[in-house]
């Protein structure tokens, strides 16, 4: 059993703007991986494609997720499911989304479909 509070989890700098944190992952011996997402006020994570699915769950804020070019607002409690090689993006306005993530504990590929890094 792994147990971790999200206080003792170092961040990563996805892009400008949205930070990531690996709660569990395959590391683990976990077939899902848990992450913690912060997308800051007025943030915009440029469209992009995984390999992997992904389940979310918001915990804060609200934002625009655009999947295939229909645009989502999304708010606390609500939960999305982004299939396996979808093009999304996100975007916040004047407050900071914040959200749970959970895909499958493997490698996973991101494929940049406008400028920007991720």
């Amino acid at each position: 059993m792994k147990l971790v509070n999200e206080a003792d989890i170092d961040d990563e700098v996805q892009v400008e703007g949205l930070r990531k944190q690996v709660l569990v992952d395959g590391d683990d011996n976990a077939r899902n991986a848990l992450r913690r997402f912060v997308l800051e006020p007025n943030a915009r994570v440029p469209r992009h494609t995984n390999k992997v699915e992904h389940v979310q769950y918001v915990l804060e804020g609200g934002y625009v997720v655009e999947v295939e070019g229909d645009e989502h607002v999304v708010d606390e409690g609500d939960a999305l499911h982004v299939p396996a090689g979808a093009v999304h993006s996100y975007e916040s306005g004047d407050e900071r989304g914040v959200f749970l993530c959970v895909v499958p504990a493997e490698e996973d590929e991101i494929e940049i479909v406008e400028e920007g890094e991720i």
